[in-house]
């Protein structure tokens, strides 16, 4: 020991003995320090792993969501398109159905018509007659016909061309009013290029082809439709 320590009442160590345990206590902690550094770092690490982990998990989930919705979405507009195809398409064939049974009541009744007005095949020719008790004369037979279905026509030929629709020649069905000499005279179409008329004076209620009034046709008129 130091003689000089023992006079003060020091540490029994000798002073120049410090700073060697000192430098033994920093060689020791070294390898410690070092070794928690390491072990930070690895702890660090493996945070950012997981950090990177749990953000590309949640990438590949947000992914995963909106293909889920794309999906979705595309069914659902595939449905809406499917069905407003199957509510045009049942529209269409209503509206078809509809149509067909409105062509099938208008075909019934000019057949209908035509029946009718060759019941009154014979009657004379009187003017201003509308009745077969009477007699008719060409707008009173084709007045008489039609108001056996409902429909009120006028006892005056130009009267009833103003009613229903033009019909060009090409285009006349049964049941069609035909007009000759300038709308003054009138007949029933019957088809197959003849009609029914109540033609003149000292004749009957008969048919004629218009062929034999062609150049006296003036027109027709569609009143069934």
């Amino acid at each position: 020991m130091c003689r000089s320590h023992r006079r003060r009442g020091a540490s029994p160590l000798c002073a120049p003995h410090a700073p060697k345990d000192s430098h033994l206590r920093r060689t020791r902690l070294l390898p410690l320090l070092v070794l928690m550094l390491v072990i930070a770092a690895c702890l660090g690490a493996r945070a950012q792993l997981a950090a990177a982990d749990h953000h590309v998990g949640s990438s590949r989930h947000a992914a995963l969501v909106h293909r889920q919705q794309v999906a979705r979405h595309r069914q659902l507009v595939v449905r809406r398109r499917h069905l407003r195809a199957a509510r045009l398409h049942a529209r269409v064939v209503r509206r078809r159905s509809l149509l067909a049974q409105a062509r099938s009541r208008v075909a019934h009744e000019r057949v209908s018509v035509v029946r009718f007005a060759r019941r009154f095949l014979g009657v004379p020719y009187v003017y201003g007659g509308s009745t077969p008790s009477s007699g008719f004369d060409c707008s009173g037979f084709t007045r008489y016909v039609f108001a056996h279905f409902g429909l009120s026509l006028p006892h005056y030929t130009y009267a009833q061309f103003d009613l229903g629709r033009w019909v060009p020649r090409r285009a006349l069905r049964p049941g069609d009013l035909v007009f000759f000499y300038g709308v003054g005279h009138v007949g029933l179409y019957i088809g197959h290029n003849d009609f029914i008329h109540a033609p003149h004076t000292g004749s009957r209620v008969s048919v004629a082809s218009l062929s034999s009034y062609a150049g006296a046709f003036a027109g027709g008129r569609r009143l069934l439709h």
